[in-house]
Formats: C-alpha cells, sequence, structure tokens
C-alpha cells in the first residue's frame, strides 16, 4: 500500500538543562510530506540498509523482514535466535558491520531467555546472505541483568568509527540496579566486535566491577546515534513521568538515575533530586514526556536547514521530534507528524540521504520523510 500525506509541524517550546533547564520560545511552523512505502509490520523495531538496495526491518515477536527493491518480502530471514517476546522484549536492533561487504556481518540485539521465564539483553552476530542468517553466535549476553520483569531492556547498538561496539542496556525496572556498576543493568556498554571488552573501557581492570560499562545511570536508552563532528554516541532515554533525556554519552560518566531526574513517580511524587553533584546533567530533557525511541542525527542535503539537527521517534506523543543544538547547547524543538498519530519506533538516515521511519503497531509501517519546505 502507497500513499502520500501532507502533514504540518507544530514548533513547541522545549525545557534544556545544563546547568539550568530553560525553556525556549516557539518557532514557527513548517511543512513536510511523507510517503508509506509498506505496510503490514508487527510492531518493527528496527530498520538496517544494506549494499544491493536490501533493507532489512526487525519486528519485536522475533521475525527479521526483508525489503528487496522496495517489495517486502513474504518468507522471513532464517537462522534469527530465539527471543523472548513479551512485555517490552523481543528483537530489537539490526546493523551490519562496519565491513559487512567483506565479512557478511550482521549483528542483532534482542531480549534472551535466561533463568526459566526471565529475559536480559543479549547482542551476537551471523553471517548474512540472501535472506538466511547462519552460525549466530551470542558475543555478549547481560547475564547479571536476567529478571522476569518485561521491560526496560534498552537494546540500542551502534558501531563507531573505530569499529567500537556500543550497546544499550535499562535498568530492567528496577531503578536502583543503574547505580551498580557490579551490574550491566542501567548502563551503555562498549566492546570490540567480537565481545572482548577493550582495555581501555572506565572499569576495566577494577575487581567486581562490569568491565563491558562505559557509563551508566540510565533508565532505558532506546536511540543511539554517532555526532557527525565529534564520532561520539548520543542517546536518547526514557525518564518514567517526565525527564525524558537526551545524553552525550562519555566514558566513566554517571548520568544520574535513580538519584537525579526531572521525572516524578508515575502516581505522582517526586523521585530523589534533579541536581547532585559528580552527576551528570542530561543536555536537555522532554517533560512531560514523549517517550522517546531512535535517533539520528541529520547530515543529509535534503533538509538543508536541519544539518546537525537531532531527530527522534516519540512513542507517547506520536510524533517524531527535531532538536537543533549548537554545540551541545539546545536551541529549538520541532514536533513533526503529530496529525497521523502514530508511535514512531525508529529513525535513520538512509543512503539516499531521506529519513525513513518506522510506526510501532500491529500493522506498522515504514515511512519517508520525503521534504523539508
Amino acid at each position: 500500500m502507497r500513499s502520500l500525506i501532507t502533514v504540518t509541524l507544530t514548533a513547541l517550546s522545549l525545557c534544556a538543562c545544563a546547568d539550568n533547564a530553560a525553556t525556549l520560545a516557539p518557532q514557527s511552523n513548517d511543512t513536510v510530506t511523507a510517503t508509506t512505502l509498506t505496510d503490514g509490520l508487527h510492531h518493527p523495531w528496527s530498520l538496517a540498509f544494506l549494499p544491493g538496495n536490501e533493507w532489512l526491518i526487525t519486528e519485536r515477536r522475533g521475525t527479521l523482514r526483508r525489503l528487496v527493491e522496495g517489495s517486502l518480502q513474504e518468507d522471513p530471514v532464517s537462522g534469527v535466535p530465539e527471543v523472548v517476546a513479551k512485555g517490552q522484549g523481543g528483537l530489537f536492533d539490526v546493523m551490519p558491520h562496519p565491513d559487512f561487504a567483506d565479512n557478511q556481518r550482521l549483528y542483532l540485539s534482542y531480549a534472551k531467555p535466561c533463568g526459566g521465564d526471565g529475559g536480559t539483553t543479549a547482542v551476537g552476530y551471523g553471517t548474512y546472505q540472501d535472506g538466511a542468517l547462519k552460525d549466530f553466535r551470542d558475543v555478549y549476553v547481560a547475564e547479571k541483568a536476567c529478571t522476569n520483569t518485561a521491560k526496560h531492556f534498552g537494546g540500542r547498538i551502534l558501531f563507531d568509527n573505530d569499529g567500537y561496539l556500543f550497546v544499550t542496556v535499562g535498568d530492567r525496572g528496577e531503578r536502583e540496579r543503574a547505580q551498580n556498576t557490579a551490574d550491566p543493568a542501567g548502563s551503555v556498554l562498549r566492546l570490540h566486535d567480537d565481545g572482548r571488552i577493550p582495555d581501555d573501557n572506565p572499569l576495566a581492570g577494577e575487581s567486581g566491577k562490569a568491565a563491558a560499562i562505559w557509563s551508566w545511570g540510565h533508565r532505558n536508552p532506546q536511540g543511539l546515534a554517532l555526532h557527525p563532528d565529534t564520532g561520539k554516541p548520543w542517546l536518547n532515554e526514557h525518564g518514567p513521568r517526565g525527564g525524558d533525556e537526551i545524553n552525550a554519552v562519555a566514558a566513566g560518566i554517571n548520568y544520574g538515575w535513580p538519584e537525579i531526574t526531572y521525572g516524578r513517580e508515575y502516581y505522582g511524587p517526586g523521585i530523589g533530586d534533579t541536581k547532585q553533584e559528580g552527576l551528570a546533567q542530561p543536555l536537555l530533557h522532554w517533560t512531560p514526556s514523549i517517550a522517546p525511541s531512535g535517533m539520528a542525527f541529520v547530515t543529509s542535503d535534503r533538509y538543508p536547514d536541519w544539518q546537525g539537527d537531532t531527530v527522534h521517534g516519540a512513542l507517547k506523543l506520536t510524533h517524531l521530534n527535531k532538536v537543533a543544538f549548537d554545540g551541545r547547547k539546545p536551541l529549538s524543538e520541532v514536533r513533526l507528524l503529530e496529525d497521523r498519530g502514530d508511535r514512531i519506533r525508529d529513525v535513520r538516515q538512509g543512503p539516499d540521504g531521506y529519513l525513513y521511519l518506522l510506526t510501532d503497531s500491529s500493522n506498522g509501517a515504514l515511512l519517508r520523510l520525503e521534504t523539508a519546505l
């Protein structure tokens, strides 16, 4: 099914925080068009672009779908590992190795069965060719993060320009774990592509610590992207009732959850403080919550006025969120595609420069953002 939809962007004020939270004045409205390339996807989670005009889309239930020359294939990819497909668990991110053209390695993150009825965040790879994933093996399993709770898995993966693999792991709904550096829950991990732990990780060599941890104090990071200038990872993560965040991820930094947050308990009271010495402030927080998922930096000439801006899916407030930055300082926020009412799970900039979005539903769709006028 293919349709063309013209929508209006609504610019809203945002609350940004470096040392102090600030409110910015709304911007003027703008207009874009979005095209539905395919639908019939079952809660799609992530999108990857392969050579030969083949795209892969994960579905949370544990299937990996192929889009070949723009056509959605009926048969899913074979050789995908078993996943815990309950609650927020399932098949998460998909990403080709930086040298995929030579080694055909395709990486997946997923909720791996553990401890009977439990699940935990894992990442691994297999050799991919022509709709088949062969010899899949895990390179990292967050064994200490195994729990029967079916939420806050994190699950985003990313390669940086030096070939290191970053993995996000949520706090698993047990918030105190995010401050325990012996436990990978509530952290960003940094690994070699085969799962070995780099010697220069901040906790490497420290007795009793989870040496794969790069940063901690995270709640549930579901967006991860490389800054186009610095080559360093930035992420977005879910707060509770408010307090969603954008953070620039750095080695050995504690981002504070749950000791500090701009969010509140779902039943009303505050949680901890908003600031503490030694705990990093977010670059920006969304309060009330938008429930961010998926993140990309815009570098394409398709959107000349958006160079360097970040774009984020929004699940709760059902839009595509665009934030402009001057360095690390947020300047403006614009909310796109609000009229559609779609839960946007992922956003990627494609090899053709267009932005592509996945909508999270039992009849999910792949959308292309055509223009920014």
